[in-house]
């Protein structure tokens, strides 16, 4: 059994002109929003084995305030330059190369690309709005499988709700 949750960045602020995408930080609503999302997870009981984060500071900033939720230590997140701007055959390729003895993987990132994997591994249009989390549970014991074996289980789960 394997678990990935694709986690979108939480909002972030465009109000610095001075900084390049990368360097984006979280807005006041993001700061919130992301801890927030973590502990939703946490009462859920939701553990990651392994933490994958862009290297973007709004994506690993809301990976450092989820992990902390999570009690996953926020020095263990593998920050991967694969999950900015990448494409989706490239963030599958990631998660494929995944060691098996990871069941729990989360990834941190952006869109268009996590909306666009998550709507291929659903099978039908998946929206991800700031903060979300998408959750496929599948039935393999590699990682390989996932793209090629449909999910037994999929959800999103957002701020707003």
């Amino acid at each position: 059994m394997k678990t990935l949750f694709l986690v979108r960045h939480a909002k972030s602020g465009r109000n610095d002109p001075s900084l390049s995408d990368r360097e984006r930080p979280l807005n006041e609503r993001g700061l919130d929003e992301a801890p927030a999302m973590g502990k939703r997870l946490a009462r859920r009981q939701v553990k990651a084995d392994l933490i994958v984060s862009s290297p973007a500071v709004r994506a690993l900033t809301t990976a450092q305030l989820m992990a902390s939720e999570l009690g996953y230590d926020d020095k263990a997140i593998v920050i991967d330059e694969q999950l900015y701007a990448a494409r989706v055959e490239d963030l599958l390729g990631l998660i494929r190369a995944t060691h098996g003895k990871v069941d729990r993987l989360m990834l941190f990132g952006h869109n268009p690309e996590f909306s666009d994997l998550a709507s291929r591994l659903a099978g039908g249009q998946v929206d991800m709005p700031t903060c979300a989390v998408a959750e496929f549970r599948y039935d393999i014991q590699s990682w390989y499988d996932v793209g090629t074996v449909g999910p037994m289980r999929s959800s999103v789960d957002e701020p707003k709700h």
